[in-house]
C-alpha cells in the first residue's frame, strides 16, 4: 500500500511539473460552476476579493486527479453549508498552470486557507477530509 501510495504521488507530481513546462499559458476567465446542490463553486478567477468572506478555501488541483475528484464533493458540502463565511474555490493547475506557480505548490491536492486580509492561514497537502477542514478551521477561531 505505502508503494503505491508513493507511486501514485510521484504520477501526480510529474504530470504537474510537465503541465507546467509544456508552453501552455492558457488564460481562463472566471467561470462558476453550478454545484449540484446549488452552490456556485468559483472556477480561475484571478480577481478573488477575500473580504467579503471570513476565509477563503483555494483548491488547487486538476479535473483527471483521483485525490482531486475525492475533494469535489468536500468543496460543495462546504460551500453550501457555510455560505457567506467561506468561499470555495478551484483551480485546475493543468489548465491553468499560472495557478500552480502563483501558490507555490508543489504536488496536488493542495488545499489554501486565506483570510479576508488575504494573508495564508493555513496550507494542506493531499485528500483533505472533511471533518478535518471544519476541525482545523475551529481551530482557528474562523468557525
Amino acid at each position: 500500500m505505502k508503494k503505491l501510495t508513493i507511486t501514485l504521488l510521484i504520477l501526480v507530481s510529474c504530470s504537474l511539473f510537465c503541465s507546467q513546462n509544456s508552453g501552455e499559458q492558457a488564460n481562463e476567465p472566471k467561470t462558476e460552476q453550478k454545484a449540484k446542490n446549488g452552490e456556485n463553486l468559483i472556477i480561475n478567477d484571478e480577481q478573488l476579493d477575500f473580504s467579503k468572506h471570513k476565509v477563503t478555501f483555494i483548491e488547487l488541483g486538476a479535473d483527471r486527479c483521483i485525490p482531486c475528484k475525492a475533494m469535489q464533493p468536500i468543496m460543495r458540502e462546504i460551500a453550501q453549508e457555510y455560505k457567506g463565511t467561506i468561499q470555495v474555490v478551484f483551480y485546475d493547475v493543468w489548465k491553468t498552470p499560472k495557478y500552480a506557480k502563483d501558490y507555490g505548490i508543489q504536488m496536488i491536492p493542495t488545499q489554501v486557507f486565506i483570510d479576508k486580509n488575504g494573508d495564508e492561514i493555513f496550507r494542506h497537502i493531499g485528500f483533505y477530509a472533511k471533518d478535518e477542514i471544519i476541525k482545523m478551521l475551529k481551530e482557528k477561531g474562523i468557525l
